[in-house]
């Protein structure tokens, strides 16, 4: 009997060793994706935004952006139905219509994670992109407050020593900025340094607080992240038509809704709409370590790739504000001691999409596409 059990543990010793690898692999893989994302969409915002010629209109854009991401997660609910048309139909219906209440409490977030995407725009047409992606992490601060305001979470000392440094590290680049703005205005005319910077700060607080209402409304709530990405899709579709006529309805009717798509505009779109439903399969498994050193890497990138492709000039002051942000990003998502305390909860997520802030659930419904982690042994 002792033979029997020793010469299984021995066979499963090297399942466990691949699983191992496999879920080693996947998190690598996970951050590869997380720091490509978080930086190639800032940078490729920007890219188009100051390319010479006729300018698309971003409320377009966003519009665009949330039917792909609806039809996307509409196509994953059909293929967990086995293709299935009828009973996916059946599905969405009682899901959106029957449960209509249930869908309406979708309509706050979304409105918000609306205006973020058109404030997103306008904030990275305005600033730089190394700039805006340092300014940005100031929804980490306004989610945390957020989340001690209105779910009572606590922080570890770690934590709000983190967003201490991390306001610091903004506060410099900003003055750097405002030293750097006099010589810039020649280049760039058609630029407002503050109207981007207004824009960053409303869409970091309005992305603050649509996570944490996004994840108090979620708590006890069975619906899964594809669901829910199509309810707040729906609103997010219907509320940028509403904008878009707002702002360029008469340009739009003139010109048409598609006026100034090149292919680099598509990429944009497609990033937009997808990047933020692939991060929410990713964080599955990416730990807030992980996550929070994608960020801080993002940053880098960002920086890096500004230089050569729009002249961004890096200097001591800039680069001390930089690294105050990179260093409070990683402090913030480092892992409480244990017996922190019951009110003691994880770190509060920081959302920039309405996709990303679902990855909060759904997470059975992400078994059948991704490979089982060591986590999910049998017996564990």
């Amino acid at each position: 009997m002792g033979a029997g059990n020793h010469s299984q543990a021995l066979a499963e010793k090297p399942a466990t060793r691949s699983q191992n690898e496999v879920n080693r692999k996947l998190k690598y893989a996970s951050l590869a994706v997380l720091v490509i994302q978080n930086a190639s969409l800032i940078l490729s915002i920007r890219y188009v935004r100051t390319l010479p010629g006729d300018r698309f209109f971003t409320t377009s854009a966003v519009v665009m952006a949330e039917v792909l991401k609806v039809l996307t997660c509409v196509i994953i609910i059909l293929l967990e139905k086995r293709l299935n048309v009828k009973e996916t139909s059946l599905f969405l219906v009682d899901a959106v219509l029957v449960q209509y209440k249930d869908t309406l409490k979708m309509a706050v977030p979304s409105l918000i994670y609306t205006l973020q995407n058109n404030l997103q725009y306008i904030a990275i047409s305005n600033l730089p992109a190394a700039t805006f992606q340092v300014t940005y992490q100031l929804k980490i601060l306004t989610t945390a407050l957020f989340s001690v305001l209105m779910l009572r979470k606590t922080l570890t000392r770690v934590q709000w020593v983190s967003l201490l440094l991390l306001f610091m590290g903004v506060a410099i680049v900003q003055v750097q900025q405002e030293g750097n703005k006099e010589a810039s205005v020649s280049d760039a005319s058609n630029q407002n340094y503050v109207v981007g910077l207004v824009a960053v700060v409303i869409s970091c607080l309005s992305s603050g607080f649509a996570g944490v209402y996004f994840e108090k409304i979620l708590k006890g709530s069975s619906a899964s992240v594809w669901v829910r990405n199509v309810q707040l899709g729906i609103f997010g579709t219907s509320l940028g038509m509403l904008g878009l006529w707002w702002n360029d309805g008469a340009a739009v009717a003139e010109h048409g809704f598609l006026f100034g798509y090149t292919n680099m505009v598509w990429c944009v779109i497609f990033n937009q709409a997808f990047g933020g439903l692939l991060v929410a399969v990713v964080v599955k498994y990416a730990d807030n370590i992980l996550k929070g050193f994608a960020t801080s890497f993002s940053i880098i990138v960002s920086t890096v790739m500004s230089i050569y492709l729009f002249a961004f000039h890096v200097d001591l002051l800039f680069t001390a504000g930089a690294g105050l942000v990179i260093g409070a990003v990683y402090m913030y998502s480092l892992p409480k001691a244990p017996g922190g305390g019951s009110g003691s909860s994880s770190s509060p997520p920081s959302t920039s999409s309405s996709s990303t802030a679902a990855s909060t659930k759904g997470g059975d419904e992400l078994e059948a596409f991704l490979p089982k982690c060591a986590g999910k042994q049998k017996g564990s």
